[in-house]
């Protein structure tokens, strides 16, 4: 018999590295129906396979489709995972655009539309490269796993942290859908809804849309020579619109195929910059800040716009005791974000002679992307049989096409491309040594090619490429203890491959590069479920060894950026709990 209960989850996380973060989150107890027998399992596709995440040896968080859309509320984007699953950190320079992510305390600052990072999300087992990418609104979302540490062979470069993985509501056999809506302060909407339909035995389809919106709040009180006396409402709002229309076909009984096309259309407000609000010598907000007045001297805007579209086709064939698996996906992406970077604080404020002096020009920049393209192939083959050995082996080739245009508005706007392609090879295994005792590991194999070509600039620009080549691999074994108790220890090496950093060009200097990026973590754990199945608690304790860390450091006389790789180490502890009471 169904009955109500209630389930409260709490998770933490502690990370020691050169800089200390550490993160608390508590979930906030939800109600739900449930059979009396406690916990549900939990079902991840963590290693590319269903499993239960209790016999995975890889510290996991999940999310389920319910506590997903708990969380995600009103004006929520993808940032506000960052609260809710222990050792994930999540933040944005360009409002609704390129978020950058943090997992046990390494991420990448670099907010340039160009940057790569070491946390790698994927969508639909569809790799999402870009920053803007990266963005694409959750809506209708089945399950969202993070995985910690790095997971290199099976997702490849740019995980040496970790990956956020994030899976849709399929199409299925019978009709059903869903629509819910809310409105909140400044005129704050969501509405959201989906439905699936199944038209044959063999052919269902489902479409899911997304809209969020909010009007414009806060007022720009600059009053400046050139005639300009402020504006209300000038800042802050956004209409972001997204949706999905997918096709499942099933025409055999050995051969499946799902088609998934996607789009966003998002217009409104970039990240607000605010000079001066600290009072000097202290943390404390100055009695001038007020959240609802910013001071922009150029009246220009802090306009946002991007358009992304994309699609992708899994195809699978059952050949009895093999499956094959193909994985193509197609993502492109154009807009511009323009912003007053200096918060209101430039040419127009700052008199002659005060320190640190005039600012020369109007500190307004716009950055676009004017075309970007992205296409991904994937060919495994995984074994399909009972027994104590399981196997997949694949192949993965990766292009990408990147034009940006940066305008700094006091000189002319510069426009640079960046061509990335790579490809790799990878297996992994696992095998039952007992009853008790497993073993799992792989490696991969990556070739990483990356391309710079000033297209249009202030300067001569000679082309830029790097190139690497790097193996990746993971070794674990898992005890089961009891039926109930699983330890595991895993060593896994991941890395991050080499960066070309174009934002220097529009700023009369050369190109940037930095040398792959390589983290080793060393990584052992505890996972449990308690009082007759009432109780689920895991808890992971880790140690990094990094090598050629890609860090970036931008500001200076001419605003450049310079990428260093350095050496660095890292551990932590972590630990997620949850259960009925």
């Amino acid at each position: 018999m169904a009955r109500l209960r209630r389930l409260i989850r709490l998770s933490c996380a502690l990370t020691s590295a050169l800089s200390g973060v550490s993160a608390l989150s508590i979930l906030t107890a939800t109600s739900a129906s449930a059979q009396s027998q406690g916990l549900d399992e939990v079902t991840v596709t963590a290693q590319r396979r269903e499993e239960n995440q209790q016999e995975v040896p890889i510290s996991i968080t999940t999310l389920p489709e319910d506590r997903f859309t708990a969380i995600l509320q009103g004006a929520d984007d993808i940032r506000a995972l960052a609260t809710r699953v222990p050792g994930l950190y999540a933040e944005s320079s360009n409002g609704r655009i390129a978020p950058r992510f943090y997992i046990r305390g390494l991420g990448n600052t670099d907010f340039d539309l160009a940057a790569s990072q070491p946390v790698s999300i994927v969508m639909d087992e569809i790799v999402m490269e870009n920053v803007v990418l990266k963005s694409f609104p959750l809506f209708d979302i089945e399950r969202v796993e993070v995985l910690r540490g790095p997971q290199g062979t099976l997702f490849g470069r740019n995980t040496p942290a970790g990956i956020v993985k994030f899976d849709t509501v399929k199409p299925g056999d019978e009709t059903e859908g869903y629509i819910s809506g809310s409105i909140g302060r400044l005129t704050t909407a969501k509405v959201e809804g989906a439905i699936g339909l199944p038209l044959t035995d063999t052919l269902s389809v489902r479409a899911s849309v997304l809209y969020q919106g909010r009007n414009d709040w806060v007022d720009n009180g600059a009053v400046l020579q050139n005639g300009f006396a402020g504006e209300e409402d000038a800042f802050g709002g956004f209409s972001d619109f997204a949706g999905r229309f997918q096709v499942a076909w099933s025409p055999t009984e050995n051969f499946d195929a799902l088609i998934n096309f996607h789009g966003r259309k998002l217009e409104g407000t970039s990240e607000l910059f605010r000079a001066n609000i600290f009072s000097p010598g202290s943390n404390e907000l100055n009695g001038n800040f007020d959240r609802g007045v910013v001071y922009y001297d150029q009246g220009g805007g802090n306009n946002q716009s991007y358009d992304t579209y994309g699609g992708s086709a899994r195809l699978t064939l059952d050949l009895g005791a093999v499956d094959v698996i193909s994985i193509t996906g197609f993502e492109t992406a154009n807009g511009n974000s323009r912003g007053d970077i200096d918060g209101g604080s430039g040419a127009g404020f700052l008199p002659n002679g005060s320190f640190p002096g005039p600012i020369p020009f109007p500190s307004d920049t716009k950055d676009a992307i004017d075309d970007h393209d992205q296409f991904t192939q994937e060919i495994r083959f995984a074994s399909d049989y009972e027994g104590p050995i399981s196997w997949q082996a694949g192949f993965f080739y990766f292009d990408s096409d990147l034009t940006i245009t940066t305008n700094p508005f006091f000189v002319a706007a510069t426009t640079v491309r960046h061509d990335n392609e790579s490809w790799a090879l990878f297996a992994q295994g696992s095998y039952d040594l007992t009853d008790r005792l497993n073993f799992t590991g792989g490696v991969r194999y990556t070739e990483d090619d990356k391309d710079l070509i000033g297209v249009a600039t202030n300067f001569p620009v000679a082309p830029v490429a790097v190139s690497d080549e790097k193996v990746t691999w993971d070794a674990a074994l898992t005890f089961a203890a009891t039926d109930a108790i699983n330890f595991y220890a895993r060593v896994a090496r991941g890395f991050r491959a080499p960066t070309i950093q174009g934002r220097d060009v529009a700023f009369f200097g050369a190109p940037t590069t930095a040398s792959s990026e390589t983290v080793v973590s060393y990584e052992a754990g505890v996972k449990s479920t308690l009082f007759d199945n009432r109780m689920r608690f895991n808890a992971s304790g880790w140690y990094y060894d990094a090598n050629n860390l890609q860090f970036s450091a931008i500001g200076g006389l001419g605003n450049f950026n310079q990428l260093v790789n350095a050496d660095g180490e890292a551990w932590g502890f972590e630990a997620d709990a949850e259960w009925l009471v």
